[in-house]
Formats: structure tokens, C-alpha cells, sequence
């Protein structure tokens, strides 16, 4: 089952791997016996279908979540069902990728204005004048 990010991007098996792993938190008794939460590792590093610059966003998104090798490592123990975590792990991580996608805008360079300057510096000096006020009075 592949998971689709887009019209163009789409994650085959191979790149994703589930391990379950026992949750932490609700589930009586059941919380002993039943490995619910999901670790879920894509190896983006190694993906054919990311371009190498959205690979790039990606890491910087993901943070501490991307290893060493190159693989985006994402845990969800939210609910008691097992597939449901695996629902959300899932979804984190194509709303992550699409996150990637999204080229950031290049920054315009701008000036502030003589004007700007100007009402700066004069409500610098307006404002010491009024501290310089403050002082004691001399008789």
C-alpha cells in the first residue's frame, strides 16, 4: 500500500517500515499485552521520489525526528488502537513532506526610509530629554 503525497509524489512500501511497539498511558490491562503504538521510519534519504531539495527542507523540518542515516523516524502512542496510530503516523508524515514541497518565498532586501531615520532618532532624543528631566532639582 503506498502512501500518496501529491498528484506527482507517491511513497512506495519499501521506503516506509512499521515497528509496534508497547504505548505508555491508558489501556488497563490491556496496556501490558498489547503493543499499540507505532514507530514509524521512512528512509527519505534513499526515496526516489523526493526531489533533493525538498529532501533538504525535510530534514530541517523534521528536527530531531531525522537520524544520522538519513531516515525520518516518526512515534505516535495517542490512542489504544493500533491502527489508528498507524493512521496518524502516517498522516504526520505526508503533511510533513508537503510542508517540505512548499518553495520558501526568496526575501527582498529592503531599506528603511531617511524619514523612518529621521522620526527615530528625534523620538530617541525626545524620549532622553525626558528622563534627563527626571533628575534632581538644583536650587
Amino acid at each position: 500500500m503506498t502512501l500518496r503525497i501529491t498528484d506527482q509524489i507517491e511513497i512506495a512500501d519499501w521506503e516506509l517500515t512499521e515497528q509496534f511497539v508497547r504505548a505508555s498511558g491508558p489501556g488497563g490491562q490491556n496496556v501490558n499485552k498489547v503493543s499499540t503504538a507505532v514507530e514509524l521510519r521512512f528512509e527519505a534519504e534513499r526515496s526516489p521520489a523526493l526531489p533533493e531539495p525538498v529532501k533538504r527542507r525535510l530534514q530541517r523540518i523534521a528536527g530531531r525526528k531525522w537520524t544520522r542515516e538519513g531516515a525520518l523516524v516518526i512515534q505516535v502512542d495517542e490512542t489504544r488502537s493500533q491502527a489508528r496510530n498507524r493512521e496518524i503516523a502516517r498522516e504526520r508524515l505526508a503533511e510533513m513532506i508537503r510542508k517540505a514541497l512548499e518553495r520558501p518565498k526568496r526575501r527582498i532586501a529592503t531599506r528603511v526610509s531617511q524619514n523612518q531615520k529621521r522620526k527615530r532618532v528625534e523620538a530617541k532624543k525626545k524620549r532622553a530629554e525626558v528622563k534627563a528631566l527626571r533628575g534632581k532639582v538644583d536650587e
